[in-house]
């Protein structure tokens, strides 16, 4: 074979529903990689493909949240079994973005490692958050937690893989389904997410990812009528108000993890990151009947 011949480059595109549309308005944007030479140009998600993921969150909400905590658990488990057979390739995309060898093994190993940390809460967080309350009265008194539903997330800029996954995970935990906007600079290492969660048991739909620029889909994703709570730990800071206010108007609960510089720290993980994204059910039930 001949050595001059032409490599075939990769098309980075979104992820909507368990499949790999490329953007309805056929635009992408430049990634610029640690030379400041153009390393991939990804999908530029627009309003429409955000409108097609939150659909398509919405129809896999019944099943993912009607599945059993154990069931959920397995699948997420799988995901970081199939993340530890790419770890080269995670490597290679936070080395091109910019980051040393030896912190983006680091920053590879932490995001393996949180998925099977949250994993492990499936099956738990209810036994743990839930409570039964003492009431003055005949009656028992049960809270326990239940998924919000459709959750916009903003990825944070950086660190892109395991600010994504450290605030992806969580959401996920409980039965909640997610659309996902990535880091925008850095958005390739969740693209190879997303081929991870095709070939894994994650049902299509749960997990939807964009690409694009944040200034364009945040007010959309925090205007979305059909979006039910919106993670804004990755949005502007220069954003938030804005977002807040257009998350107000059918009342989403609205959550944003305060900035931190050790993702890689056990203060990134907490089953309050889980509950945060969840609504307390109370059921009173008469003694006796």
């Amino acid at each position: 074979m001949s050595d001059g011949r032409l490599e075939v480059r990769k098309t980075y595109k979104l992820y909507i529903g368990g499949a790999f549309p490329r953007s309805e308005s056929g635009r992408s944007y430049p990634v610029l990689g640690r030379d400041g030479a153009v390393l991939a140009r990804p999908a530029r998600a627009s309003r429409k493909d955000l409108r097609d993921a939150v659909t398509a969150a919405r129809a896999a909400f019944p099943g993912w949240s009607g599945a059993t905590a154990y069931n959920r658990g397995q699948v997420l488990y799988r995901v970081a079994e199939l993340m530890e057979g790419r770890r080269e390739q995670f490597v290679k995309h936070l080395y091109d973005a910019g980051s040393p060898t030896d912190q983006a093994e680091r920053e590879v190993a932490a995001s393996i490692d949180r998925w099977v940390w949250y994993a492990g809460w499936c099956d738990k967080v209810h036994h743990v958050m839930g409570t039964v309350n003492p009431v003055a009265g005949p009656y028992y008194d049960f809270t326990f937690p239940e998924p919000t539903g459709v959750v916009g997330m903003v990825a944070p800029e950086e660190p892109a893989l395991l600010g994504l996954v450290s605030r992806l995970a969580p959401a996920v935990v409980s039965g909640n389904v997610a659309v996902v906007v990535a880091s925008g600079s850095t958005p390739l290492p969740a693209v190879t997410l997303t081929e991870v969660l095709a070939t894994s048991d994650v049902p299509g739909g749960v997990i939807n990812v964009l690409t694009g620029l944040k200034e364009e889909l945040l007010p959309w994703l925090a205007a979305h009528m059909d979006v039910n709570a919106v993670d804004l730990t990755g949005a502007p800071d220069a954003m938030i108000a804005e977002l807040e206010t257009l998350a107000a108007e059918n009342v989403k609960r609205t959550v944003r993890a305060r900035p931190t510089d050790d993702w890689l720290g056990p203060a990134a993980q907490s089953p309050y990151a889980i509950t945060a994204l969840m609504e307390m059910k109370t059921v009173w039930h008469p003694v006796g009947a």
